[in-house]
C-alpha cells in the first residue's frame, strides 16, 4: 500500500521533526499535541525549522509554505481516525504508548498502520496491545529528523511483510535510509551507541582521563565527530539514564546499567545541553567541563 495520509502523535523535538519531513514529502499530514500550549511550541518547532531550511537555500519560500498548508495541527486523536500510518512520538514509557494505541486501535480503520518511535521498548509489547499486530512497526527516526538520514525499521514476528515493505517505502519517501532491525531493545543503534557512552562516564568516574581528554582521544583518535560527553549532552543525560534503564531491565548486562556519576547528575537536574549544564556548564563563552 501506499502512504499517503500520515498521522503523528506527539509533537515535541521527535514528533515535529516527523511531521515537517513528512509533509515535506508531499504527505497530508495530522499532528496530535495533548493541549494547546504543547500544540502551540511544536507548530513553532516546525516553522523555525522550516524557516532554517530556506535561510540556508535548502527550501524555497514556496515550498514552505506549501509543507506547512498540508499540515494540520489538532488536540484531538479522533483527528487521526482517517490515516493511513500513525506514528507514535510520546514519552518513553510503556503504559502511555499502550493506552495511546488501546485508543487509536478503536478509532482507526483496520487497514491503518501504527508505528512507533521508540529508541529502547520493544515494540512487541505495543503490538500485543492492539487487535493488528501484524500491522504494527517501528520507525526509529533521530534528532534532528530534517537533517539524519537514518531510520531503523523494526519487524516483530508477527508484523506481516506488507507492513513492513510500506514502512520501509515511506522512510524512503521521506527522504531516509531505512536500515532494518530486529524487535530487540535498542534496535541497532542504541544497542551499540548507548554502551559506549556508558562506558566513558565510568572511565571518568575511574579517573582514566578528563571529560575534555576523552571527548578528544575520541575525536580526534577515531575520527568521530564529537566525543561521548559532548553527545551525553546533547542527548540528554536523563534520556540517556531511562533508555539505559530500560535495556539493563532487558538484557540484564553489566554494560547497559547506568553509572552511579549518570544518576546523580540526573537527580541533580544537570540534563545537558536542554538545561544548560550536564558533563559541561553550556556557558555564552563556550562549554567548560564538569571536574569531579
Amino acid at each position: 500500500m501506499e502512504i499517503t495520509r500520515v498521522g503523528v502523535a506527539g509533537c515535541g523535538l521527535m514528533g515535529s521533526g516527523i511531521a515537517e519531513v513528512a509533509a515535506r514529502a508531499g504527505c497530508d499530514v495530522v499532528v496530535r499535541e495533548i493541549d494547546s500550549e504543547a500544540l502551540a511550541a511544536g507548530r513553532g518547532r516546525v516553522e523555525k525549522s522550516l524557516e532554517r531550511a530556506v535561510s540556508r537555500g535548502k527550501l524555497d519560500p514556496a515550498a514552505r509554505d506549501e509543507t506547512l498548508s498540508r499540515m494540520t495541527f489538532t488536540t484531538s486523536l479522533d483527528d487521526l481516525a482517517d490515516r493511513d500510518l500513525v506514528i507514535e512520538a510520546i514519552v518513553e514509557s510503556l503504559d502511555a504508548k499502550n493506552e495511546l494505541f488501546g485508543y487509536l486501535d478503536a478509532v482507526c480503520p483496520e487497514e491503518t498502520i501504527f508505528a512507533s518511535n521508540t529508541s529502547s521498548l520493544t515494540v512487541t509489547d505495543m503490538a500485543a496491545a492492539t487487535s493488528r499486530p501484524d500491522r504494527f512497526v517501528g520507525l526509529h527516526f533521530f534528532n534532528p529528523v530534517p537533517v539524519m538520514k537514518l531510520v531503523e525499521v523494526v519487524r516483530t514476528i508477527v508484523t506481516s511483510r506488507e507492513t513492513f515493505d510500506a514502512a520501509r517505502a515511506f522512510a524512503r519517501r521521506v527522504g531516509k535510509v531505512p536500515v532494518a532491525a530486529r524487535d530487540n531493545s535498542g534496535f541497532v543503534v542504541n544497542l551499540l551507541l548507548v554502551p559506549y557512552m556508558l562506558d566513558a562516564i565510568r572511565q571518568f568516574e575511574r579517573g582514566v582521563a578528563t571529560v575534555e581528554d576523552i571527548d578528544t582521544a575520541m575525536t580526534l583518535g577515531c575520527g568521530y565527530p564529537m566525543g561521548p560527553f559532548t553527545l551525553c549532552d546533547f542527548v540528554g543525560l536523563d534520556t540517556l539514564c531511562q533508555v539505559a534503564e530500560i535495556m539493563y531491565g532487558e538484557y540484564r548486562e553489566e554494560r547497559y546499567a547506568p553509572p552511579p556519576l549518570l544518576r546523580r547528575l540526573v537527580t541533580m537536574g544537570r540534563y545537558g545541553r536542554k538545561t544548560g549544564a550536564g558533563f559541561y556548564d553550556w556557558t555564552p563563552e563556550g562549554p567548560v567541563a564538569l571536574k569531579v
